[in-house]
């Protein structure tokens, strides 16, 4: 008879980015011993119900989620609720505010969770997101690889200057906007016909190039000396490329002093280091050179130039504001 045996609700929480119906032992166990399993929504708006459905146990379709767990828990049976996508906050205060009454219901209430996140499942969201404005933001819908050039490099130099300020919080934000940047890119290149391209190719792209250069990490490769490991990685990169002079792939649109420090370390490779070129004819070619020079000088104490000078500039700059506010 109903209300003979305890009932109880077990309230199954699982992770929208990992694949529907692969859940854990524990989660499969208390859905196969429900005697109802109930949800929000149907199979066709839910992957999870459907995966549910699709092993053989039926799910119903409910509306009203506190009600029916009530009423099915308080007549002595044991139900299980599938939590939607959005997490179902609502149904879960109501469970904490039944829980905290007394007296306590007649059943017992259990939160389970059928899966868990992975380290990075957050980047699905990320792509889900930007396929959504994509597809419904005018804004979003209108921009080309072209037009976010600009906003590319904006995020680039926001992101170094979080890094050179120390602040971690501006790190983790602007790092979202390069994350952004390559989510929106990648987007769009999808809708490329002829040349298209997605997220998960730029990922196995890169992914397969640092196992492809890593061979003392993933291989059989023994040496893990620095020097060593720098010296093969340039020599798999230019097997790789093929390249036929030291300066392809290097962009000429680097800030003045990143492009010396990149070229005399292309350079060192094909001319000597003490190579003499004609005295400069004038102070601009002087002080090309004085500049050339210091280059070269931070690459022998294996310090960044650009970096060097950005923090420079950002002491002066932070004295130029103490001076403006004792004026």
């Amino acid at each position: 008879m109903p209300g003979d045996t305890a009932g109880g609700i077990t309230v199954v929480l699982t992770s929208p980015r990992v694949a529907p119906g692969l859940l854990t032992r524990a989660a499969w166990q208390a859905l196969e011993s429900a005697d109802e399993i109930g949800a929000s929504g149907g199979p066709s708006t839910r992957p999870d119900v459907q995966a549910v459905v699709g092993s053989g146990l039926p799910v119903s379709q409910v509306d009203e989620a506190w009600a029916w767990l009530s009423t099915a828990a308080g007549d002595g049976r044991q139900v299980v609720w599938l939590v939607g996508d959005d997490g179902e906050p609502g149904l879960l205060r109501v469970l904490a505010d039944q829980l905290s009454r007394d007296p306590r219901p007649p059943y017992e209430v259990e939160i389970l969770h059928g899966s868990y996140d992975v380290p990075g499942a957050r980047l699905i969201d990320l792509i889900r997101v930007m396929d959504r404005l994509r597809r419904n933001c005018p804004w979003d819908q209108q921009q080309t690889h072209e037009s976010l050039a600009k906003y590319l490099l904006e995020e680039t130099y926001e992101t170094l200057e979080a890094i050179e300020t120390g602040d971690r919080s501006h790190l983790r934000e602007e790092l979202g906007d390069l994350a952004l940047q390559i989510a929106f890119h990648s987007r769009i290149a999808e809708e490329d016909v002829e040349n298209g391209f997605t997220v998960d190719d730029v990922a196995g792209d890169i992914v397969e190039k640092l196992i492809r250069r890593h061979p003392h990490v993933f291989g059989d490769e023994q040496n893990k000396d620095l020097a060593a490991v720098e010296a093969n990685w340039e020599t798999i990169k230019a097997a790789e490329k093929q390249r036929t002079s030291a300066l392809e792939g290097i962009p000429l649109a680097l800030p003045a002093l990143a492009l010396a420090d990149k070229i005399l370390g292309r350079a060192a490779k094909v001319i000597p280091a003490d190579d003499e070129t004609p005295a400069p004819a004038t102070d601009a070619e002087r002080i090309g050179r004085q500049l050339l020079d210091l280059v070269r000088t931070a690459r022998a104490l294996d310090i960044d130039p650009e970096q060097a000078l950005r923090g420079t500039v950002r002491s002066l700059t932070d004295r130029i504001r103490a001076a403006e506010q004792e004026a």
